[in-house]
């Protein structure tokens, strides 16, 4: 494959992740007003996208004392995942510069 073309679906997935993170932080952050009714709309949308990622941490790290902290788990793999992927596409943008 041509460098110019695996950097721009490298960005795509940098991009990807990034705006995925600011729905599980969206996720995260309206799932402490479940009871009111303007955040049950959003929530039943961004649910079905963002609970099956979270769901593999919380299979490894149950709720303790009524708190979930499984989303830090995933917060932390996912920006792990973006770091490695930046740093993959910055080199190459490197490379095929010289």
């Amino acid at each position: 494959m041509d460098s110019n073309v695996i950097y721009f679906i490298g960005t795509i997935l940098i991009n990807f992740l990034q705006i995925y993170s600011i729905l599980l932080i969206a996720r995260i952050l309206l799932s402490w007003f479940q009871g009111a009714s303007w955040a049950y709309g959003i929530i039943s949308f961004l649910s079905p996208i963002t609970d099956p990622y979270l769901n593999i941490f919380r299979s490894i790290i149950p709720p303790l004392g009524g708190m979930d902290f499984s989303p830090i788990l995933a917060f932390i793999l996912l920006s792990f995942i973006q770091q490695l992927l930046a740093q993959a596409v910055a080199s190459m943008n490197y490379t095929a510069l010289m």
